[in-house]
């Protein structure tokens, strides 16, 4: 008579045990035993494989918030506000585009000192002004839809990238800019 397993009697059963322990048993078996008198040497693993690199990741830091941009817009008249840094990190450069040239006079302003401040370093920039070209800054009178520029000296480098730092410049104020 055969049972459920389709195997008939104890004989069949006593089979399916022995051949269900042979498959328990055999990647024991198949070690080989070392000589009499000599240690016993676990077989050499395999070199374990290196790491997958991970797939390069490019940071794109949130550069201005979008309410943030507005107010900067609506009372500053400027935006696209970046701070980059150049120059194996020597020079700190700060960025906008005019939107209202009336508005953005500020920025522009000769006469006002403008300083980059990063309070995880304890510093504050200014912009060098060099003999032959003086400041480091653009100070024409500002054009809606033009790009200006000034650069911070970052002198022993102590502003790093991914730090965020804040932009004076008289009663302009931006807080919170990643440095790219």
């Amino acid at each position: 008579m055969f049972n459920h397993y389709g195997i008939r009697g104890a004989k069949g059963m006593l089979l399916a045990g022995v051949l269900a322990s042979g498959i328990l048993v055999s990647p024991v078996a198949s070690q080989s035993a070392a000589p009499a008198g000599t240690p016993a040497v676990a077989p050499p693993s395999p070199a374990p494989k290196p790491a997958a690199a991970p797939a390069p990741y490019h940071y794109q830091p949130n550069r201005v918030p979008k309410r943030a941009g507005m107010y900067y817009g609506l009372v500053w008249g400027v935006e696209a506000l970046r701070v980059k840094y150049a120059e194996s990190g020597e020079i700190i450069r700060f960025s906008w585009s005019v939107l209202d040239a009336e508005k953005a006079k500020t920025l522009n302003d000769k006469t006002v000192e403008p300083s980059l401040i990063d309070p995880q370093a304890g510093v504050s920039l200014v912009v060098p002004a060099l003999e032959k070209v003086g400041q480091l800054r653009q100070s024409s009178t500002p054009e809606a839809g033009r790009s200006y520029w000034m650069a911070f000296s970052n002198k022993g480098r102590l502003v790093k990238r991914g730090d965020r730092v804040n932009v004076v410049i008289g009663k302009f104020r931006a807080e919170g800019l990643v440095v790219d």
